[in-house]
């Protein structure tokens, strides 16, 4: 199953130092024994067009081989404390599953 999440930072978090921070917490995610695979990134520098959305600041996609790991992952100690540590940084998130 895929899990992705879209992060819209608050705009005192606009800067360097805190996407570096920020950064290193959504990498942090992925030594998770429980991820199988997956990244973040930033919006790609395409051509506008109407059904497109560059919106949001980062973007996390994460792959798990059964849906019982996915939600063992959202009890994970390091993924609540990426939570406890980030939840005031971001003005909207996002979850989007797919089995």
């Amino acid at each position: 199953m895929d899990h992705h999440v879209y992060f819209w930072l608050k705009e005192e978090r606009q800067n360097d130092a805190d996407r570096a921070t920020f950064e290193q917490g959504l990498a942090a995610l992925f030594e998770i024994d429980l991820v199988t695979d997956g990244r973040w990134a930033v919006p790609a520098k395409v051509a506008s067009r109407p059904v497109i959305d560059q919106s949001w600041d980062y973007a996390l996609t994460m792959q798990f081989k059964t849906l019982a790991e996915h939600d063992a992952y959202q009890d994970n100690v390091d993924h609540l404390a990426f939570l406890a540590a980030f939840k005031e940084w971001w003005a909207q998130v996002q979850v989007k599953d797919l089995a």
